[in-house]
Parts: C-alpha cells; structure tokens; sequence
C-alpha cells in the first residue's frame, strides 16, 4: 500500500511538471529573455550611442525584463559594412548608421546624401518621417532587416591638418577621408581633393599617422571622436545632411511576440525624438568646444558656399540615373 502511494505521489508531480512546463514556455518564447546586440561606429559619448541607450531603457522596463538590450559602442563589432553584415546574419541584432554605408547595399538610399539636399533639419525630418522616408525603409526588406526609422547624424562639415579652407581653391589636393561610399568619393573628387573611402573605427589612426590629411564628418562626431587632437582647421561646409537609420535584424524580430514587437518599436520612436533634441545641441555647441581646444573654425562666405553648392551638385545626373529619376524629382519636389 505504501509503495503504491508513493507512485501516485510521484506520478501526479511529474504530471503536474509537465503542464507547469508547458504553460510557462507555451511557444517557447515567454520564459526565453532575448537578448539585443546593439552596435555603433561612434562613441559612447555621441548623441546616438546615448540614443541607444535609451532605446535600451525603454524596451527593457516595458518588456519586463523579456528583452535585454547591450550597446557596443566605438565599433566594438565592427565597422558600418561589418554591422550591416552582421544585421543580416542576426549575429547582431541592431544598429543606427548613416545612410551612406547603406546604399552600398539598396541603392535608392544613395538620394538621401545628395549634397545640399536638406536646407536644415526641419526639412530633412519632413522628407524622412514621411512618404518618401517610409518607402526607402521598406527596401530594407530585401536585406533582411527592419528599418524601423531615421535618427539624426547631422550636417557634414570639412576638417583637415594642412591649412584653412575658405574656398573651393584650398580643397585642391587634400588627401580627404570619406565614407565607403561611390557619391561620397565622386563629390569630394569634384572639389578638387583626393577621397580615400574608409571606416570611421580606422579613421583616428589615419589622422595621426597623417595617411589622410582631413575628413568630414558631422560636429558632433569631430568633438566626441577627439579629431580637434590631429586637425587644426574645421570649415562650416554642410556639404550633406546625415540621416542616419534605425533598423533592426528581421530574423530577430520573427522571434518577437506582438507586444514585444509593438514595444521596440514605440521604443525607437522615443528614441529617435530624444537622440535628434541631444544631437541638435551636440552640434550647437561643437564648435565653441572645438575653437576651446585650439582648432580654427571657419564659416564660409555666401559666394565661398555657392561655389562648393554649384560644383557639388554636379553629382546629381550620375546618381539620378542610378536611383530613379522618379524617386529624385519626388525628393526635389518635397525639399523646394
């Protein structure tokens, strides 16, 4: 009698395992915490790794704890092509970068980096949480990634070590680095330098070692980057607003349930405002820190501008060819 109360006991439990089992695991994804490789180009510092990390305290208080959230910043991953790469395989599982790298791999979002497309952000925004910006996002798809919205980089402006450029002639000769980008190359060939394509986590490196003699890049990357310790000369030039893009691995949103998937996604829209109110007084207040640190800021004079704007936008008949004209004149008609 005793041994066959045992084996009731026993059997009920496991019996009752089994559906605690089952209830807590249902599809397998309840008890499992997902985790979120979240890389970055840029320094922990800069107003888009801290747009990250409040990405990453929103979806982890809404998700409770199902999903966690890990920022790699200063391309600890690896650099904008590697991290594309990698969004793709869902060895990382998100990232926000420049649209430039991006092109190399849709080529519709080459439109986004036309010189002096966007006359402020105000404009640019307009464009990018419209129409337009929602259906570039959408050929994401293709990559098999999730592009979810536009963060801001911000207006590209010229630096360099050899001698202050206040016109079209001083960019004659300068070994400028540029993104790993086909317009970025070709519209800095047109001013007159000589462009070498290369990732932002070399970049530091190949200003010291004087294998470039400047780059362009937004105020807020030339300050937290530390640039002001290897260049002298900084030129207003706002040659190319930076979208800059927030997208996520698709492989890792399939595992997502609906509310988790609901959250990441209001969570990169609160991200967004924030990272593009931090980045706007980034940029305000770069050049004040840069001229502290003994670099020469220079603003452009309007005929100075207008002869960098004019010769830019010889670009323009190349790349609209390779985008669609379609897509071109939609983008012209919405920045007027």
């Amino acid at each position: 009698m005793k041994k066959c109360v045992i084996w009731l006991v026993a059997a009920v439990m496991m019996i009752l395992a089994g559906c605690s089992g089952a209830s807590s695991s249902g599809t397998g994804e309840s008890a499992e915490v997902k985790t979120m490789k979240m890389a970055v180009a840029t320094s922990k510092d800069r107003s888009l790794t801290k747009g990250l990390d409040k990405f990453k305290e929103i979806v982890e208080k809404e998700s409770n704890g199902s999903i966690k959230v890990q920022v790699f910043p200063d391309g600890q991953l690896g650099g904008d092509r590697a991290v594309f790469e990698g969004l793709k395989m869902n060895s990382i599982q998100g990232t926000t970068m420049s649209s430039g790298p991006i092109a190399s791999f849709v080529k519709e979002f080459e439109v986004l980096d036309f010189p002096y497309l966007f006359k402020d952000e105000e404009t640019a925004y307009r464009v990018l949480d419209g129409e337009i910006g929602t259906e570039l996002l959408k050929k994401l798809d293709s990559q098999g990634i999730v592009g979810l919205n536009y963060w801001e980089n911000g207006f590209r402006q010229l630096t360099n070590n050899k001698h202050e450029v206040k016109s079209l002639e001083d960019v004659k000769g300068l070994k400028i680095r540029t993104l790993e980008n086909e317009l970025h190359v070709d519209l800095w060939k047109s001013l007159g330098a000589n462009p070498s394509p290369m990732p932002y986590t070399e970049l530091f490196t190949a200003l010291e070692q004087g294998v470039v003699d400047g780059q362009e890049n937004p105020a807020g990357n030339i300050t937290t980057g530390n640039f002001y310790e290897v260049q002298k000369y900084v030129t207003k030039t706002d040659h190319i607003y930076n979208a800059s893009v927030f997208m996520i691995s698709d492989k890792f949103m399939q595992t997502l349930s609906d509310e988790e998937k609901e959250i990441v996604t209001k969570a990169s829209e609160e991200a967004r405002d924030y990272q593009r109110e931090l980045n706007q007084k980034e940029s305000e207040e770069a050049f004040a820190a840069l001229e502290k640190e003994g670099m020469k800021v220079t603003e452009l004079s309007e005929e100075a501008r207008k002869d960098f704007e004019d010769k830019a936008k010889e670009v323009y008949s190349k790349y609209t060819e390779k985008v669609g004209k379609e897509l071109v004149d939609q983008i012209m008609n919405e920045v007027k």
